[in-house]
């Protein structure tokens, strides 16, 4: 009962986080939960002292926040500590974007900053 009271906590805050654009830690298990439930998932890989990522944070957040992709949850990976799931993503630099809906990933990008190529990206999660 505490584990099932604990994942339902868990995906409520991640709901509403990525409901205010906030960005959630990836775990693996998180991610593997939405994926069995098919959700829209953006999984971000990026690294503090990466000014590509600096770049991508305000256009990821504003995109999050209108009302068409508030359905997506936002997990974000760091580059430098989290190299476990940086190769299992088969990511090679920091500023990847990877979506996945219905447990797959439908599309991903790497460097991106313009907000129609984020969108563009976003928008194969839906």
């Amino acid at each position: 009962m505490k584990s099932l009271l604990k994942s339902a906590l868990i995906m409520l805050l991640l709901v509403a986080g990525s409901a205010m654009a906030d960005w959630a830690p990836y775990t693996q298990s998180v991610f593997d939960s939405l994926q069995q439930q098919g959700k829209p998932v953006l999984v971000w890989v990026h690294a503090v002292w990466c000014p590509t990522c600096k770049a991508q944070e305000p256009t990821l957040s504003s995109l999050l926040k209108q009302k068409e992709y508030q359905g997506i949850t936002a997990l974000r990976v760091d580059f430098d500590s989290q190299k476990d799931i940086v190769l299992a993503l088969h990511v090679v630099k920091q500023s990847t974007l990877v979506v996945f809906k219905g447990g797959k990933e439908t599309g991903r990008s790497t460097g991106d900053t313009s907000r129609e190529g984020i969108e563009h990206l976003l928008q194969k999660a839906l």
